[in-house]
């Protein structure tokens, strides 16, 4: 449940552009007494794990207890799935906005947060894109900033935020920038390979290793050697592969299903998850020491409605990789378009706002700019707007497109997520809902 915070006698005053909303917390009570932090960044995450940006010592504080995030021009604290719970002025929460002054109980421990108003800092950074990624809102910014230090060394990442922020973008972006953009980029979908097969995908195997493997075949990891691999939706991973994954990342070697030897490898590790894996610490479905590894350094990505000032150059990128009237591009690019596409909610983000450029060549008209959050309906042949300008193959996945979202939606709204309704592969059904930004 969400708990809205008072606001009557402890408002908060909007900062100037060059401002922002930081936190300094102190311990009031507890194992810790005095001690303090501040927030140095978009995020803050108290609890007892080494990782935390504000361990503790008290044994009744979860090892990811809570964090304090910043949501646009906001600040909110949410619990993690502790075991003892967030408790902010007296009341338990699952999430709620913090005022200019609140005091935190988490187990024995009592923390008091103050909201401070600081100069955004000089690390922000001045790029306006990173690889492939694009963007000049100050969260893009300091998103680019992160990576652009990243890339300079072999740390593994995790990337974490929202489906479609462009984490995969993100992770290619950083191979693109490191010393390492002349090797391969291999990327893994852990939720869409079946646990049986995933080893073998991430591994390799050996001939007769298991029913129907006829002759050997290198993993992922072998592939990427020289290069990057990356592990999307690493949430999704079995329980009984992370341990395997957490000796390959110590080792920098593989042993391949049905080998009894290791064989090194040369790669650097990136992994993204829409999930928080940090509950999945506390809820004993991830492995604390697995994360540990993986989250050398955390980017987070942050949503489109966050950085809406950005959609005019997102637009921009995604009409230039994609064929179709000039005179449509250029109505797209229009202030009026880019207004009305400002005004909407994006929970797809990035990826459905590319979705939405490409059902808008596709159709042929910007009917849709008012409703751009709701699925269009295929038009009948009768209504098709044609673009013999495009090879057939193009125009016909270009309809085809829309066609799987509209069906999808109508499935998932239909039968309340069971997936097995579409009659189709689930692998396939979920790999369809990812390209679309519906997973």
């Amino acid at each position: 449940m969400t708990v809205p915070s008072s606001e009557t006698t402890n408002t908060i005053p909007p900062a100037a552009e060059t401002q922002w909303l930081s936190v300094r917390a102190r311990v009031l009570a507890g194992p810790d007494f005095d001690k303090h932090v501040a927030m140095t960044g978009d995020r803050l995450v108290i609890g007892t794990h080494e990782a935390a940006d504000f361990p503790l010592t008290d044994p009744t504080v979860s090892r990811f207890h809570c964090e304090i995030v910043r949501q646009g021009k906001r600040l909110a604290i949410r619990d993690l799935g502790s075991r003892n719970g967030t408790i902010v002025d007296s009341v338990a929460i699952r999430e709620a906005l913090l005022t200019r002054r609140s005091v935190l109980s988490l187990g024995a421990t009592v923390i008091a947060i103050d909201l401070v108003t600081e100069p955004i800092p000089d690390a922000v950074g001045s790029r306006s894109g990173f690889g492939i990624m694009v963007g000049s809102a100050p969260v893009m910014t300091r998103v680019f900033a992160q990576l652009e230090r990243a890339a300079k060394s072999d740390v593994t990442v995790l990337l974490t935020g929202e489906t479609g922020t462009g984490k995969e973008a993100a992770a290619e972006s950083l191979h693109r920038e490191s010393a390492r953009r002349n090797g391969p980029f291999i990327v893994v979908d852990c939720g869409a390979i079946p646990a049986e097969l995933l080893e073998s995908e991430l591994f390799g195997h050996d001939k007769g290793a298991f029913t129907g493997a006829v002759r050997a075949r290198e993993g992922a990891f072998q592939a990427a050697r020289g290069g990057t691999i990356f592990l999307d939706e690493i949430g999704e991973l079995p329980r009984d592969l992370q341990p395997k994954l957490l000796r390959v990342l110590s080792r920098h070697a593989v042993k391949p299903v049905g080998q009894e030897h290791y064989t090194e490898i040369d790669v650097r590790v990136v992994a993204a998850t829409n999930r928080d894996l940090r509950e999945e610490v506390n809820a004993e479905r991830f492995r604390e020491d697995l994360y540990y590894r993986l989250a050398v350094v955390e980017v987070q990505l942050p949503p489109l409605r966050e950085r809406l000032v950005d959609i005019g150059v997102i637009v921009e990128t995604v009409l230039r990789d994609m064929r179709g009237p000039a005179e449509l591009k250029a109505a797209l690019m229009t202030e009026p378009a880019l207004t009305e596409m400002r005004r909407h909610h994006w929970p797809g983000n990035v990826r459905e706002l590319q979705n939405f450029v490409a059902r808008r060549l596709a159709l042929g008209d910007l009917a849709d700019l008012e409703v751009v959050n709701q699925v269009a309906i295929p038009p009948s042949s009768a209504e098709l707007t044609v673009d013999l300008s495009q090879p057939l193959k193009e125009a016909r996945d270009h309809h085809a497109a829309v066609f799987e979202r509209a069906y999808l939606t109508a499935v998932m709204r239909e039968h309340g997520g069971n997936v097995r309704a579409a009659g189709v592969d689930r692998v396939h059904l979920y790999r369809l809902l990812s390209k679309h930004g519906m997973r």
